[in-house]
């Protein structure tokens, strides 16, 4: 992620300096910076889903017995690993289009964007696969049951 930043940084501002100081720049840095953004993101969607830092409602999770907070926390599991797999399917039924689609001006085909979908849904999936493993083996800890992080400013 800190690559795909660090290229993004590179090519706009690049692209500005040459914009304002020598009138002229470098076309496929705007389309390219786009596209690492959506890398970036989607990147930072995994890494999220793995540690267990997206939006959740833990205030009520965290009010249910252990068994409430199992079965809530196999549930999102469940729902995670069918969300993955609808968008893994999506993304293989639009595979043919997307691949034979070109970027406007870099002209690559457009399956490096949205061939992300089957990035996202194995990486996601996996994570939610071995969290429901977990769950069936027992090895879930007390501590692991709410599945949002708390914010800096909490713990302070």
């Amino acid at each position: 992620m800190a690559g795909l930043m660090l290229g993004m940084v590179v090519m706009v501002f690049g692209n500005v300096v040459l914009r304002y100081v020598f009138n002229s720049g470098i076309g496929v840095s705007e389309e390219l910076s786009r596209f690492f953004f959506v890398w970036m993101s989607f990147i930072g969607a995994i890494l999220a889903v793995r540690e267990g830092t997206h939006l959740g409602m833990d205030k009520v999770v965290q009010r249910l017995p252990r068994a409430g907070k199992l079965a809530c926390l196999a549930a999102s599991q469940l729902l995670i690993l069918m969300c993955c797999a609808i968008m893994f399917w999506g993304t293989w039924r639009q595979h043919d289009i997307n691949a034979s689609m070109a970027a406007p001006v870099t002209g690559m085909s457009m399956i490096w964007i949205f061939g992300l979908g089957y990035v996202c849904s194995i990486a996601m999936g996996a994570s939610a696969a071995a969290r429901m493993l977990d769950i069936a083996r027992g090895s879930v800890a007390d501590d692991q049951l709410v599945q949002v992080s708390e914010t800096e400013e909490h713990v302070a």
